[in-house]
């Protein structure tokens, strides 16, 4: 008989958005000090806001764009908003 290995294994669903006032821009991946970002833009340096999504929870924090984003790279680098 095969057993199922698997039993109660659960697959998260993850949302991570990068909110510029009106804009949410897709996060592709998160690191301590970057953003990887969906769609590139430019906008200049400025506060925005990460929202992060699992399952039925949500987190929302402040971060800085020092060196804002630029439509010809997908990277962001960030800092923790004061």
């Amino acid at each position: 008989m095969i057993t199922d290995q698997y039993h109660g294994a659960h697959s998260a669903q993850v949302e991570m958005r990068l909110i510029l006032g009106g804009n949410s821009v897709g996060i592709a991946q998160m690191g301590p000090d970057f953003l990887l970002i969906e769609s590139p833009m430019d906008h200049p340096p400025c506060q925005a806001t990460i929202l992060l999504r699992v399952d039925d929870s949500e987190r929302q924090w402040k971060v800085r764009l020092p060196e804002g984003i630029s439509s010809t790279s997908t990277r962001v680098p960030l800092a923790l908003s004061e």
